[in-house]
């Protein structure tokens, strides 16, 4: 991605005291297509990280990106505590409100997703920390009289010979210093933090439940809302009868929101049962005869369109026409939710101060504004207090459930309120992650050789909803991924993508569209392999000449799994690669059958180059945790629509993956030293091509469509 020319002295931006301590700001201007939309607001937006040292030693991270399972406090904090020269354990964290200066760089927004908190970090937060180091160190040399090159930081503090004071101590004189022009970073041979083993700076918290997640969080004179919902997503309230539920204990009010109508109650259990005495009709609207077939039908008339070019080399039509051995295949994917262990839920206080909001939420300036138009108060005056998140996986960087909250509260101005979603609630009012329709062909020369590589993508285009603008000439970037940076070294090739919406809201679902672009290529890469008479291991290393790190985790996925030995009767084994979010990764799946014939998967083998490994634990926790949400995608769940109704409701049968269905997992990090890639979604994308590639080996069956169990094979 091209960066904007800034001078460091304006990148580093502002030094100032707060209460006595030294405040380092960093300061990027927004970028990317978004940053357009940005501009037209009355104050520009910037993206900004802050560390906060107090005369009492306190170092303060002020988190800008929100923590959802991911480790971003830790790792964050591992970026300012290497260069400040302070153990990350005594670093604490503050999470940032909705401000402008917290925008993503890499995405335009004060967004967490995507997998780019520590690349949009990397550097911005190493130089804040150098930054205040330098200004620390000064102050202390100023105070002795000596050379700053002759005194030493370390631990929080600054000596010289036998002279010592803490950071603390001098952070007053420090932040009356002008920013250094110039500071040098660590080189990675000196890092004595990054890439280290380190605890989870939120560990304790977690582990004795004092951890604040959204659901947690009270109010003085709080009370409870639950919303029942038109059943088809995007209809609306005709009228309601709600002369029962007014009547029932503990009720305060029955809200007509629009979408829905709430009840606001004492207790959640009231505000419950009072939403099942209402008598609602409903204006289902033009959702109201959708269905999977329909979607389908839809997509698959997208796939005959030309569509937007990803990417071109050579020509593709010729090399067909002349291939020995010619290819083609349809591949499906399924609708899917996201399925947070934590529901949707959200309080909100509208008084005469404004509008407060708790919420686990990965977008706060969303919030904010979905909340001011909501509630009717101007966005300067809504206040976001982001909370932990237990699970996003792209969920909560929507923001419906926020509007929702405050339109209730608005109703009863002065007291807090807390919406709180059922599971039922949350399976059926999902942005679904967009189902698609995917066409290959290939061609394969005399030798086996693969010379031709033709693929197109048809699927709906969350970006187009929540960032319109973003789409440029029919691309969405956030459809190519996985397409736009294919490895493989291929003559000729034409990649292409086909926007085609099929009338039900989608959003994005963790990995985006790696995972959906992944099944269909790396599986076709395993027929043309199959077709070429080769093993499907060496036909992919054949192709990744020019890609020595994609070679190289191949390479050693394939070690570490001992491709090509013998299995025993019953046993096979399947591969994928593929690079994501600028991690390198490959990955070997073995299963087996059972003796009642379902298939069990046993292990998966993951070798991965996330560049730097900024917190090693994490990273492999990261791609462990994405193993889980591959095998949603690839064994049994999915969305289906009757009538525009979602027909699953709950984990019986909208179904993850039990403990024991999880197959081993091993995780082999091939640090290179490259600027770290992102981590947070790429363990998602090759697990359904690798066990469907090993189902083809273990069964002969090709499977082209997910969810796995839809070919009739069964999951032990």
């Amino acid at each position: 991605m091209n960066t904007a020319n800034v001078s460091r002295r304006k990148f580093l931006g502002t030094s100032a005291v707060l209460g006595g301590g030294l405040v380092v700001g960093l300061i990027l201007p927004l970028r990317g297509a978004l940053a357009k939309t940005a501009a037209a607001d009355a104050k520009p937006v910037q993206a900004n990280a802050w560390v906060r040292i107090a005369p009492d030693n306190t170092i303060t991270l002020i988190c800008h990106r929100n923590e959802m399972g991911q480790d971003v406090h830790t790792s964050l904090a591992l970026l300012i505590a290497e260069e400040l020269e302070v153990d990350v354990d005594k670093v604490r964290i503050e999470q940032a409100p909705v401000d402008p200066v917290y925008v993503n760089a890499l995405l335009g927004a004060q967004i967490t997703g995507g997998s780019t908190s520590v690349r949009d970090a990397w550097i911005k937060l190493r130089e804040a920390g150098a930054t205040a180091r330098t200004q620390l160190v000064a102050a202390a040399a100023n105070e002795w009289k000596v050379p700053a090159a002759d005194c030493v930081a370390k631990d929080g503090t600054v000596s010289h010979g036998n002279k010592r004071k803490t950071y603390g101590e001098l952070a007053a004189a420090a932040a009356k210093l002008s920013a250094p022009a110039k500071v040098v970073l660590k080189k990675p041979a000196d890092f004595t933090q990054i890439g280290k083993h380190q605890h989870r700076l939120d560990t304790p918290a977690k582990t004795l439940g004092k951890a604040i997640f959204g659901i947690d969080v009270t109010q003085p004179g709080m009370v409870y809302a639950t919303l029942e919902q038109c059943p088809v997503i995007g209809g609306k309230v005709a009228s309601v009868d709600d002369a029962r539920a007014k009547a029932m204990p503990g009720v305060r009010a029955v809200v007509n929101i629009g979408e829905g109508v709430a009840v606001i109650a004492d207790h959640y259990w009231n505000a419950k049962k009072a939403r099942e005495a209402l008598a609602i009709t409903w204006d289902y609207g033009p959702g109201a005869g959708l269905d999977n077939a329909k979607i389908e039908a839809t997509l698959k008339e997208g796939a005959r369109q030309d569509g937007a070019v990803i990417r071109k080399n050579g020509d593709v039509a010729a090399a067909l026409k002349t291939a020995t051995k010619k290819l083609h295949a349809e591949y499906r994917l399924q609708l899917l939710a996201h399925a947070t262990l934590e529901p949707m839920n959200c309080l909100a206080l509208v008084s005469d101060k404004g509008c407060d909001i708790w919420a686990s939420t990965q977008f706060p300036q969303g919030a904010q504004g979905i909340a001011a138009a909501r509630s009717g108060v101007e966005a300067a005056r809504v206040r976001i207090w982001p909370q932990f998140i237990g699970g996003g996986f792209g969920r909560r960087l929507d923001v419906d459930f926020i509007g929702q909250a405050a339109a209730i509260a608005k109703a009863v101005p002065g007291t807090p309120v807390k919406l709180i979603w059922t599971r039922e609630d949350d399976t059926r009012n999902d942005f679904y992650r967009p189902a698609s329709y995917n066409t290959l062909s290939g061609g394969l020369d005399a030798k086996g050789n693969l010379v031709a590589f033709d693929y197109k993508f048809a699927s709906a285009s969350v970006t187009n909803r929540m960032f319109p603008g973003v789409t440029k000439n029919g691309l969405d970037p956030l459809m190519t991924e996985g397409a736009i940076d294919l490895t493989y070294d291929i003559p000729n090739e034409m990649l292409r993508v086909v926007i085609q919406e099929f009338g039900l809201r989608v959003g994005y679902w963790r990995s985006v569209s790696h995972p959906l672009n992944a099944f269909p290529i790396e599986s076709f890469i395993d027929e043309l392999a199959h077709a070429a008479g080769k093993d499907p291991v060496a036909f992919r290393l054949a192709l990744l000449g020019k890609q020595p790190r994609q070679r190289a985790v191949l390479e050693r996925a394939a070690k570490e799994a001992n491709w090509g030995q013998k299995l025993g009767a019953g046993k096979a084994q399947g591969v994928a690669s593929m690079e994501s979010y600028g991690t390198h990764q490959a990955l070997v799946a073995d299963i087996s059958r059972t003796a009642s014939g379902a298939i069990r998967i046993d292990k998966l083998t993951y070798a991965v180059d996330p560049g730097i490994a900024v917190h090693p634990d994490q990273v492999i926790a990261q791609i462990q945790g994405g193993a889980v949400s591959g095998l949603i995608n690839a064994l049994t769940a999915k969305i289906t629509l009757k009538d525009g109704r979602v027909q699953q409701s709950n984990f019986h049968n909208y179904q993850l993956p039990r403990m024991n269905q999880m197959p081993k997992i091993d995780v082999v990090l091939m640090p290179s030293g490259d600027d770290p890639g992102g981590m947070g979604e790429v363990g998602v994308p090759l697990v359904a091509p690798a066990i469907a590639n090993a189902v083809f080996a273990l069964t002969g069956q090709r499977v082209r469509t997910l969810p796995l169990a839809d070919a009739k094979l069964s999951f032990a």
